[in-house]
């Protein structure tokens, strides 16, 4: 064997590289997505509230573009909801078990 087959033989083997959290790190990191996921939740609460006011002050204001905003932005929130439950499922999908 050559010096260059010697340095390639840790490339030709797979190498199992699992992330593991730090002892006693997995309750905080569980701490900060349960926060994250529900300051989304109520930002989903916060857009629907937002676009159902559009679509409120442009038919007071007689203002047709601020109504179609208001009902584009529902649909948008309600597509980003939508996106937010599926994604997970996907990215999960894609990495596996997250060991390269």
């Amino acid at each position: 064997m050559t010096l260059a087959d010697l340095a390639l033989i840790p490339a030709l083997i797979p190498l199992r590289v699992c992330p593991k959290a730090p002892p006693g790190a997995q309750q905080y990191a569980d701490d900060i997505q349960g926060y994250v996921l529900w300051g989304v939740i109520i930002l989903f609460a916060v857009g629907i509230v937002v676009a159902i006011g559009g679509i409120v002050a442009g038919r007071i204001f007689n203002m047709p573009h601020a109504s179609k905003a208001g009902i584009v932005g529902i649909f948008v929130v309600l597509l980003a909801a939508i996106a937010f439950v599926v994604a997970p499922g996907i990215v999960e999908s894609i990495l596996g078990n997250g060991c390269i």
